[in-house]
């Protein structure tokens, strides 16, 4: 099979992935193989490639938005047959004994693995997964139009939930691509009045487009006080303007799993009047599980632009300078 490797970690105009044929996968106990029909390209793939987040497999194959059939299925396993369709996520094991997995908290685990980080992901036309860390995917999206769901969605739903919007709050959002992009039209169908922060002009146009209430420069202060915000955006910088931007007792949610340094905090200013700064640090499966139905329920207009797998590289590189619109996604 094909499949793109991190070979080199480096910025990604050096080239760090290397496109690579090898033999298909074979599924171990507990395991079912996926022939990969599409693949979210995620921000976080492009920390793996440029070294942001350190090496924990040599030469893994990114990708973590995976959707395909299964193909094969390795002993001890049972929740899934052979042609079914199921998306395969970031997080791929935990050990289901600390402390924070006993009180349900297994994005905390103390020993967990991801895919794409410590084990192989989606940029590939085949992919493993524990069967017990599959997901079932709603039927009203195709291939292309699911893969986003897998993180970008997931990871947007669980910031939503960590920023504590009230009932038809006022709720902020610093960063418009697929995750911000999904997360405003779920708190749009939950009544929040929501205001977009971005630089790019053609992700405020979309933001207008689905119904924000207004969509300006992330440095910019929105109409009026918000009860909560999220910054989807790895830019640390915009962490004390969104704190000043929040209302009293409002919460904001940082959901990026590399930020640049945070500028410097006034306490009286950011933080006082008990506002709340939080982070978002993966996602359980019971997250994945209630935004799946939830998208399953609700119109979701999912933005994509597609490149073909052999093309990982370009698109990476347009991921990193902003040059795609909504969520990038490979078809094999």
């Amino acid at each position: 099979m094909h499949a793109w490797k991190v070979r080199r970690p480096g910025p990604v105009r050096s080239g760090p992935l290397e496109w690579v044929e090898v033999d298909p996968p074979e599924p171990g106990p507990g395991e079912i193989r996926v022939k990969v029909s599409a693949c979210g390209i995620c921000r976080t793939d492009l920390h793996v490639a440029e070294g942001d987040l350190p090496v924990h497999k040599p030469g893994v194959v990114p990708g973590h938005e995976v959707v395909g059939v299964i193909d094969a299925l390795g002993p001890g396993t049972g929740r899934f047959s052979i042609g079914e369709r199921v998306g395969i996520a970031w997080l791929r094991h935990t050990c289901g004994k600390c402390r924070f997995c006993l009180r349900g908290d297994e994005n905390l685990c103390l020993s967990p693995r991801f895919t794409g980080w410590d084990a192989d992901g989606g940029y590939a036309e085949y992919a493993l997964v524990p069967d017990d860390y599959a997901y079932r995917l709603p039927e009203s999206f195709d291939d292309e139009h699911a893969a986003p769901l897998l993180c970008a969605g997931i990871i947007g739903y669980r910031g939503l939930r960590r920023s504590q919007l009230p009932r038809g709050g006022h709720l902020g959002i610093y960063g418009f691509g697929a995750s911000g992009h999904i997360a405003a039209q779920v708190a749009l169908a939950e009544g929040a009045t929501v205001h977009v922060g971005t630089r790019s002009k053609a992700a405020q146009r979309l933001a207008l487009e689905l119904g924000v209430a207004s969509a300006s420069d992330a440095d910019k202060p929105p109409p009026r006080p918000l009860d909560s915000a999220i910054l989807f955006a790895p830019a640390g910088n915009l962490i004390p303007v969104i704190l000043s931007a929040l209302d009293r007792s409002g919460t904001l949610a940082v959901a990026g799993i590399h930020v640049t340094a945070p500028g410097q905090l006034d306490y009286q200013r950011d933080l006082f009047n008990e506002k709340t700064l939080t982070t978002i640090t993966a996602n359980t499966r019971r997250d994945g599980d209630e935004f799946l139905d939830l998208a399953g329920r609700i119109q979701l207009a999912i933005s994509t632009q597609s490149f073909p797998l052999e093309k990982a590289d370009k698109a990476l590189a347009a991921l990193a300078t902003g040059n795609v619109g909504g969520a990038a996604v490979l078809r094999t």
